[in-house]
């Protein structure tokens, strides 16, 4: 029994073993297959446009906001106190220079005018008098020299009563836009009473702006800055025609002012727009089209296009340093040379090394590898 058990277990030993041996054989044999038939399969492709990356001469900027002035603008005041007579003005309305906007009553003055004139005439004639009578040697110089200095001061009465006149009729010292106002017929104004403000129509605006004092230092009179009304707006350009003489302490801000020339689109004055100022010098880079460039945890980067040894297509993934936007483009300040083909529109696709049919149309190969792989 001893004897006969221990070869029924050999038996079952030999069994086992056989059965393991063929089955490792079925599972070399099928993994050799997997592999010849993956051998067989055309490699992915993933199809991209391409971009050249351009040479461009590029310029850091800072941004800041600014205000916007009317190169004359001032607030109407009344010099002398006085009942409104007339109100020649309405709000917004343009009005050219010397136009007349409040007149206040002057019939007291334009009463005491007339007075004076006629005490002006009676001096000019007793003089004229005095001085024939003095050629006749009938009247004393003295009379005479009495006689000029009445007529003198009438004169100077009339002078002075025409300037109150004149004081007392506001007009517009340049061509400008009225502003808001409220004044009426009949109102009394106290001296120095606001009637109105006055934005001048010039040719051109003003922007004062401040900037750090880092970027103040690099700054010249002449140099050109843009500016931004609005965020879909294209950059109106002006140039800066006068620095500050000094920084504040406060904020280590200087400011600047540049003039902007008018136009339909200009904003108004007292509008706050945003103004981007030229840093340091111009300097060589290379910029590329905004899809091209990827953004990850090891920074920024971009997939060139060149050929393998074998002289087909691939992408390989470029670490760069990307700088600002140029409309449709970024700029790269480093990590890419002019003229390098770079992945654009499906770059979000690439991974390093796999190959590209660039611009939709794959590079010639064996007709087993054509299969273009869409991801």
């Amino acid at each position: 029994m001893k004897h006969g058990g221990w070869i029924g277990s050999s038996l079952l030993l030999l069994t086992l073993v056989t059965s393991a041996a063929g089955l490792a054989a079925w599972k070399y044999g099928t993994i050799q297959d997997s592999i010849a038939a993956s051998a067989s399969q055309p490699e992915p492709m993933e199809s991209v446009t391409v971009a050249v990356a351009k040479e461009v001469e590029h310029r850091e900027t800072a941004t800041s906001i600014g205000t916007v002035l009317a190169l004359r603008s001032i607030t109407l005041r009344n010099e002398l106190p006085g009942t409104v007579d007339q109100v020649r003005f309405t709000p917004g309305q343009i009005v050219e220079a010397g136009t007349v906007l409040v007149a206040l009553d002057v019939s007291v003055e334009e009463a005491d005018l007339r007075a004076q004139q006629a005490q002006a005439a009676l001096a000019k004639t007793i003089l004229d008098r005095r001085r024939a009578l003095s050629e006749d040697q009938a009247a004393a110089q003295e009379e005479v020299d009495r006689a000029r200095a009445d007529l003198d001061v009438a004169l100077a009465q009339i002078a002075r009563t025409k300037a109150i006149i004149a004081r007392k009729t506001i007009r517009a010292p340049f061509r400008a836009r009225v502003g808001l106002a409220d004044v009426h017929r009949g109102q009394y104004l106290n001296e120095g009473t606001q009637l109105t403000t006055l934005q001048g129509i010039d040719e051109a605006v003003h922007v004062d702006f401040a900037v750090p004092q880092h970027v103040a230092a690099g700054l010249r009179e002449g140099d050109p800055i843009e500016i931004f009304t609005r965020g879909d707006a294209a950059p109106m350009d002006a140039r800066i025609v006068a620095l500050d003489a000094r920084v504040d302490p406060a904020t280590r801000n200087a400011f600047a002012r540049a003039r902007l020339a008018r136009t339909a689109e200009s904003p108004a004055p007292g509008a706050a727009v945003r103004v981007r100022v030229p840093v340091g010098a111009p300097r060589q880079a290379v910029s590329v089209p905004v899809n091209a460039l990827r953004k990850g945890p090891a920074g920024d980067q971009v997939f060139v296009i060149e050929a393998d040894r074998d002289g087909k297509t691939r992408a390989r993934v470029r670490q760069v340093e990307s700088g600002a936007m140029l409309g449709d483009e970024v700029v790269i300040q480093a990590g890419l040379s002019a003229g390098e083909r770079v992945a654009a529109s499906g770059s979000f696709k690439l991974r390093d090394g796999v190959l590209v049919a660039a611009d939709g149309e794959p590079e010639s190969r064996p007709a087993t590898e054509r299969l273009v792989s869409q991801r």
